[in-house]
């Protein structure tokens, strides 16, 4: 009899970087399964590396890294990875529901010919990211905030254990933030696990298991034990966080300059 695996993701020693550039240097560490994770840190911390090697898309330069159990390219078929930015091909008319539908290629087999379950999916998709209306629109006539909706529900719609985000609500409308986000708990509810990558220490601390990393893992566990205020220093340097009262409270903020609105200048150190 086969043990379900009790962990998302293990590693030891993993060092992960494309080519020569390292993105994440030598780190450890043991992420659950079941519920939301968060993985927090300042740009270029290696959060979107790390959310594609989950995926399976990028091998350890060096290390150990397994994914429910085993190779984390094994375990593609019950991940879904959606990206931050994709690209819109202005040349290739692709509607709203032709892209959520993309979501089923992986289970159409060779010929893609969709089948009732497979129509029924992506419709379930489309309600729960509210954008059945937009069925027939071209992705090139969205906002930003409603494409994002679009990517979402095509990995919604792929047969999928594991939903992997990346900053999915990085300047977004507020419907567009609202509706994602609620898809993010139903899918806990679900019993699925979800990674989300974020620069918002609400979102983190609203997580049921963070990692705190730049260029390394700084410390992963409960939000509590993470998001102190040592730990915060570590990864953001010294004068990043401002915390008039106890860390977690409301009055909490980083001067990380990848949320400040566009045209906005980074603050001087």
């Amino acid at each position: 009899m086969t043990r379900s695996p009790s962990t998302l993701a293990k590693a030891s020693d993993v060092v992960l970087g494309y080519g020569p550039h390292i993105a994440l240097d030598r780190s450890s560490f043991t992420m659950p399964l079941g519920g939301i994770i968060a993985m927090i840190g300042p740009n270029g911390s290696g959060k979107s590396t790390l959310l594609r090697a989950l995926a399976g898309l990028l091998r350890p330069a060096s290390g150990t890294l397994t994914v429910l159990g085993g190779d984390p390219g094994a375990a593609r078929h019950r991940v879904s990875l959606v990206l931050q930015s994709m690209t819109v091909t202005t040349g290739m008319p692709i509607t709203v529901a032709e892209a959520v539908g993309m979501g089923r290629y992986a289970a159409l087999g060779m010929f893609r010919r969709m089948r009732p379950t497979d129509r029924r999916r992506v419709r379930e998709a489309m309600e729960l990211l509210e954008i059945t209306d937009l069925g027939r629109r071209h992705l090139t006539e969205l906002s930003g905030g409603q494409r994002q909706r679009v990517y979402v529900a095509q990995g919604i719609a792929q047969d999928h254990e594991i939903l992997l985000l990346d900053e999915p609500l990085t300047g977004l409308d507020l419907v567009s933030a609202r509706t994602i986000d609620r898809i993010i708990h139903t899918e806990r509810d679900r019993g699925h696990t979800v990674v989300v990558t974020t620069h918002d220490l609400e979102e983190a601390m609203a997580a049921d298991h963070v990692v705190l990393l730049n260029r390394r893992i700084v410390a992963s566990g409960p939000p509590a034990e993470v998001l102190t205020r040592r730990h915060l220093e570590v990864a953001y340097g010294l004068g990043a966080l401002h915390a008039p009262r106890e860390v977690g409270s409301a009055s909490m903020f980083l001067d990380d300059p990848a949320r400040l609105p566009p045209g906005v200048p980074t603050p001087r150190s």
